[in-house]
């Protein structure tokens, strides 16, 4: 059987698979830094799990090409490092729009959250087909809007102008559009008093729109930066404190409007004086042409300043004839004609507000047409409690004109409670007009339009034979209406338990029925009565919560206890929904920690962080009205002013729940400090001394610390000299990380001498082994205290230094000595003699040697005794000696230096002659290595004297020859010319003598007097001096 592949089975079936695509919000975006921004991104063309995870991102400008992972849906340890603090703070995080979309919400913008941002989405399918990420790109510019007015009180008579003017500037790159507000803040309440939009339209407000449109009020630009708010003709009203807001706007790449910053200005008080008493009076009256069996409504209203503070009385007045009159005393009087239809009900009259008052008038007859007006007194109460009756003023005159029923039948409801509270019981009536024999028969139906609703129904039927029907959707109105029908066929609704749900308007509709010759019922006519309005309404909120205010001061880690008392409250069986706020100070906006609805279900805010919420915060009811709120472990950061809103809920009479009303308690004022530093360390001064190359202890002791559960950093320094400037030498931190020096160099020098101890956890001690000669000074230690507040983070409350201890680092005592013998020694010139320098003690066995050689001399030209240095070798064995300056010039190819053994020391001098005759001696420098195996000079000593005499070698021939005359004159003048021969004969034998020898000299380049190359045995590991042998010819 053959089959078709695969992609042609898809076509065929007209199959297709969805392609995944990923869309983020098209930038560039342009906003501003430190406000609140999103970034939408939607996925869709998806299968398998249909709630899909975001994954955000930043590529930064710096570095493009790296990932920055910012925050994920899906995982909590997406975060870098860069954000991970501003995710657990929530300043970054995902807001879920939909299973398929969502939002990265950034609260505070930084210049730094400028990039391109990528949403990626994880695969929910098993292949990958599609787009799974998308970019977009954010800039975040300074904020650089600027709003000022300048604050001010000003003090206005009513009817005077006002002028503020308020100055917006902005300098952001892009281009962008300010809108200018100016506000009315009066107590609590904040009115708009007219702006300029972004797109250069003034609007009003609705207080103001009147005004406005008078050009009473007026917003100009009178510059480039300058927004001038003027009033004409100032009300009392316009009194309270205005200010100007700014907004500065942008256009997104998908054309819709972005506020990207928001200034306020300083605010002005304006003070407004009333002008006068005068006042005036109007009639109002929506029907002008009524219908027999009518309501007349009118209503007087009094315009006057500060009218709360005044007493007026009011005279209805219609075709000359008093009607009723209301006293400055809320007194009512009847005019006698109106008497008796003011006890039927037909005629009321009522001060509905200060400035508001009502007549109305049931079942208007003809004789009530004509023209109605209304007369307002004022009265002036004097010191002694009388009033006395000043100006009076007259309103419009209205005229009414009522019109007959053409047939004579007339249904008029009426009621006596057209406004009730809930839960309790209203009447509504149907009179029918006139009364009928009883071969005519009245059927009456009542309708009812819920409030808020154009559409109305049934309520229920009184049929012509007396039966009752009732509508379809007045199931509400059975089980709590009563009904009454008199003789008179009038019908009457007792409606009790009022609620919402019985509010509206009422009407009833009267069919007149008479049978005919056929003694069948046949409807005559039907009319329909006025509508009365009943208003349902709660009853006035009582609710009270206590307003003291108190201060409280606690220690980071106690725990914080809030109450909050209702102290009363509408009814008894109120429920009460409570939220506990903070406002932490510089911020003005508040933060709810708590809420817990009317049945106890508590639901958590980000007031105070979301570290570990549920542990921390307890709420609890001990009894009613009284619920209590309890942090645990509090810190710094819960400083602030606490206060609980409490919100009043009862049911209403069809069991549903609505507010009655809302109050807050007294500020709270916590204050969280960090307890105080107790640490101390041991003060005590110590001096010790120790030798070079032994060791020293340093304790740095804890007498006292603020907790237990507390950790200490360590640090000693050391201090060479008085003003020599401390460096530290070994650090311990509270993690408990060595570190050695403040170098790299002392760091390699100190790391194999320096042994740390804790013996105990208030005895730190630091031993300093091979000490040596510049470790000498002053030590100290200096240590931090460190605690752990409720948020896991460390931080330094105290610090302390301890006592000095002052080393003093010994040398060893010097102990070399020199063979002190003096010799005499007589040679011959031509011959040699030797010098010896013998060390018989010495301070170490490993000390090296300085030898140096002097001679005291007699020289005739200076005719006094001269010091001559002969050779110097320094402890490495290194020759020299300055020729120039002792005269040793002609002996130093004479020389021959020995070391026999282990501190003898012996110089050869050969060929001696006359001149090398004087007082020789040794000086010989101790040389020693200290820990740090740099070698010192210990001390030096000198050997005994040697008196060295060179004897020429023909002085015992002089003396003969000088001691006989005849000798004498035999040798000296006789054979003068034979030795004058001889002489010249000895001269030119030794002139091709020294000739020869130079030339040998030249060939074989050796001087006449040579040392032996050393031989030298000397190991890198031997503890022994090196041995040098020198022969002649080695110093040059």
């Amino acid at each position: 059987m053959n089959y078709l592949p695969i992609p042609l089975l898809v076509s065929l079936l007209g199959l297709c698979v969805a392609q995944r695509r990923v869309q983020v919000q098209k930038g560039p975006l342009i906003r501003t830094e430190g406000y609140h921004t999103t970034i939408w991104c939607n996925v869709s063309g998806y299968s398998g799990s249909t709630l899909q995870n975001f994954e955000w991102s930043i590529y930064l400008p710096s570095a493009p090409q790296r990932q920055i992972q910012i925050v994920s849906t899906n995982d909590p340890d997406y975060s870098y490092a860069v954000y991970g603090s501003r995710v657990r703070n929530k300043e970054v995080y995902v807001e879920r729009i939909d299973r398929d979309s969502a939002l990265l919400h950034i609260t505070n913008l930084q210049l730094g959250d400028t990039g391109e941002y990528e949403c990626h989405t994880p695969n929910t399918e098993s292949t990958y087909w599609g787009s799974y990420n998308a970019k977009g790109n954010l800039t975040v510019i300074p904020d650089t809007l600027s709003a000022t007015s300048v604050p001010q009180t000003l003090n206005r008579v009513e009817g005077d102008s006002l002028e503020m003017v308020c100055e917006v500037t902005k300098q952001t790159p892009y281009h962008t559009h300010v809108a200018v507000t100016w506000y009315l803040q009066k107590g609590d309440q904040s009115l708009k008093v007219i702006s300029v939009t972004r797109d250069f339209i003034l609007r009003p407000g609705e207080s103001y729109k009147q005004r406005h449109g008078s050009g009473d009020v007026r917003l100009d630009k009178t510059g480039g930066t300058s927004f001038k708010l003027t009033i004409y003709k100032l009300q009392v009203f316009d009194q309270g404190d205005f200010y100007c807001e700014a907004r500065e706007w942008i256009q997104d790449p998908d054309k819709s409007w972005y506020t990207i910053a928001t200034k306020r200005t300083d605010r002005t008080t304006v003070n407004v004086k009333a002008s006068d008493k005068n006042f005036s009076v109007h009639l109002e009256n929506e029907r002008k042409v009524l219908t027999a069996g009518d309501r007349l409504e009118m209503r007087c209203v009094i315009e006057a300043q500060n009218i709360q503070d005044r007493y007026f009385s009011v005279l209805w007045i219609s075709n000359g004839t008093q009607i009723a009159n209301i006293g400055h005393n809320a007194v009512q009087k009847v005019n006698v004609d109106y008497k008796v239809r003011e006890r039927l009900g037909y005629i009321r009259f009522a001060k509905e507000t200060d400035t508001t008052y009502v007549l109305k008038i049931y079942h208007v007859q003809l004789e009530d047409s004509g023209k109605y007006h209304c007369r307002a007194t004022e009265h002036e109460k004097t010191v002694t409690g009388d009033f006395i009756a000043r100006d009076t003023n007259k309103s419009n005159k209205v005229t009414i004109n009522v019109q007959p029923v053409k047939t004579g039948f007339s249904a008029t409801a009426i009621t006596r409670t057209p406004s009730v509270i809930y839960n309790n019981v209203f009447e509504l009536q149907c009179f029918i007009r006139p009364n009928y024999p009883s071969r005519v028969s009245v059927s009456v139906k009542w309708k009812f339009q819920p409030a808020g609703s154009s559409n109305s129904y049934d309520i229920i039927t009184f049929a012509r034979d007396t039966s009752i029907t009732w509508g379809d959707k007045a199931t509400n109105f059975k089980s709590k209406t009563m009904i009454i029908k008199t003789l008179s066929n009038n019908v009457r609704l007792a409606v009790s338990k009022a609620s919402d749900l019985e509010a509206g308007r009422y009407q009833c509709i009267a069919e007149l029925w008479h049978k005919n010759q056929m003694e069948q019922w046949v409807r005559k006519t039907s009319k329909s009565s006025n509508v009365l309005e009943v208003k349902v309404k709660p009853p006035d909120g009582r609710l009270k919560v206590n307003q003291l205010k108190r201060n409280l001061v606690v220690t980071e880690n106690d725990n914080i206890h809030l109450s909050c008392i209702i102290t009363n409250q509408t009814s008894p069986h109120s429920q009460f929904s409570v939220r506990w706020y903070i406002q932490k100070a510089p911020e003005k906006e508040k933060k709810l920690i708590l809420k817990s609805n009317r049945d106890g279900v508590f639901e958590y805010g980000n007031g105070l962080g979301r570290r570990e919420r549920k542990e921390r915060i307890h709420a609890a009811k001990p009894s009613g009205g009284h619920y209590t709120l309890s942090l645990f472990k509090a810190d710094v950061d819960d400083s602030g002013k606490y206060y609980c809103h409490v919100e009043e809920w009862l049911l209403d009479p069809n069991n549903i729940w609505y507010k009655v009303g809302e109050n807050i308690s007294g500020i709270t004022p916590v204050t969280v400090k960090r307890p105080e530093n107790n640490l101390q360390t041991v003060k005590t001064e110590r001096s010790i001394s120790v030798p070079e190359d032994g060791q020293f202890r340093l304790d740095c002791k804890i007498s006292n610390r603020t907790n237990l559960d507390s950790q200490l950093s360590v640090t000693w320094f050391a201090q060479k000299g008085l003003e020599a400037d401390r460096y530290p030498i070994f650090s311990l931190n509270r993690n408990t990380v060595f570190e050695y020096g403040g170098t790299l160099a002392n760091s390699m020098r100190l790391r194999d001498r320096l042994q740390f101890e804790k013996s105990t956890n208030d005895l730190y001690s630091l031993n300093l082994q091979k000490a040596t000669i510049s470790d000498t000074g002053s030590y100290y230690c200096y240590v931090e205290e460190w605690l752990l507040d409720p948020n896991n983070r460390w931080y330094k409350l105290g610090e302390d230094q301890s006592g000095s201890t002052v080393v003093t680092v010994q040398q060893p005592e010097f102990k070399m000595q020199l063979d002190k013998t003096e010799l005499n020694i007589s040679v011959s010139e031509k011959d040699l003699f030797q010098l010896s320098c013998n060390v018989t003690q010495q301070t170490q066995d490993h000390s090296q040697f300085a030898v140096s050689w002097f001679a005291w001399k007699l020289k005739e030209d200076t005719d006094g005794i001269v010091k001559e240095t002969i050779l110097k070798v320094d402890h490495n064995s290194v020759f020299g000696f300055d020729a120039l300056m002792d005269g040793a010039k002609g002996m130093k190819d004479r020389l021959q230096f020995e070391r026999p053994s282990n501190g003898l020391f012996t110089l050869t001098i050969q060929n001696s002659d006359k001149d090398d005759t004087g007082n020789y001696y040794c000086n010989v420098e101790e040389w020693i290595q200290n820990a740090n195996n740099i070698w010192y000079k210990l001390g030096e000593d000198e050997s005994g004297l040697v008196t060295v005499t060179v004897q020429s070698k023909g002085s015992s021939l002089q003396q003969a020859v000088c001691s006989n005359d005849a000798l004498f004159y035999f040798i000296f003048f006789y054979p003068f010319p034979i030795f004058g021969v001889l002489l010249i004969a000895i001269l030119l034998t030794r002139y091709k003598t020294l000739n020869s020898q130079k030339k040998s000299d030249a060939k074989n380049g050796v001087p006449l007097l040579w040392i032996k190359e050393p031989a030298v045995t000397y190991s890198p590991t031997s503890l022994e001096p090196p041995d040098f042998r020198i022969g002649p010819g080695s110093i040059a």
